[in-house]
């Protein structure tokens, strides 16, 4: 064999350096897209969690049965295994008897300089005990405690309506099926 044709056997050096090279800055490229991939995941349980604390709360003030007080209140709940901080506001609206609540939650050890950042998650609800008059499209659930013959109870029909025919909503409008004349 010529010398020629002995060089031409294998990679050089230099080509097998640069093939190394492409393979890592690739696996470099994979690996932080995992790492970004993970805390995403990380971040989306957390602002889930968070959620469903500020929803607990909310829940557990309707529970009580009394209006909240109005202004401000912090606390902090567990859940999943992890302390939240929890940031209350409650205040008046324009509808007499109704309170709107907001609840703002963050993982306990995540500290935010300034007091409106930093939150994972901001839910709003409603307290109240404003009644809106019935509709009669709507189950009466109090009629089995109404005296026989009076209006609303079961069997009676409600004021300005027909005996025997069902109730009617405004807002639905008849369905025009395809086709039909």
């Amino acid at each position: 064999m010529s010398a020629r044709g002995a060089s031409r056997r294998g990679f050089t050096l230099i080509e097998v350096l640069v093939a190394l090279a492409i393979v890592a800055i690739g696996m470099a490229a994979v690996l932080g897209t995992l790492t970004s991939s993970a805390d995403t995941v990380a971040y989306l349980r957390d602002k889930t969690f968070a959620n469903w604390v500020a929803l607990n709360q909310i829940a557990q003030l309707r529970l009580t049965g009394q209006a909240p007080a109005a202004g401000k209140s912090d606390g902090d709940s567990e859940l999943g295994g992890r302390k939240w901080h929890w940031h209350q506001e409650v205040s008046a609206t324009q509808v007499p008897g109704m309170l709107r609540i907001d609840v703002s939650v963050r993982p306990a050890d995540v500290e935010a300089s300034d007091a409106d950042k930093g939150w994972y998650s901001t839910v709003s609800g409603m307290w109240g005990d404003a009644v809106g008059l019935p509709r009669g499209d709507l189950p009466d659930w109090g009629s089995q405690l109404l005296t026989p013959g009076a209006p609303g109870a079961a069997g009676t029909p409600a004021p300005g309506t027909t005996p025997g025919a069902p109730p009617q909503n405004p807002a639905v409008q008849p369905v025009q099926r395809l086709g039909a004349r």
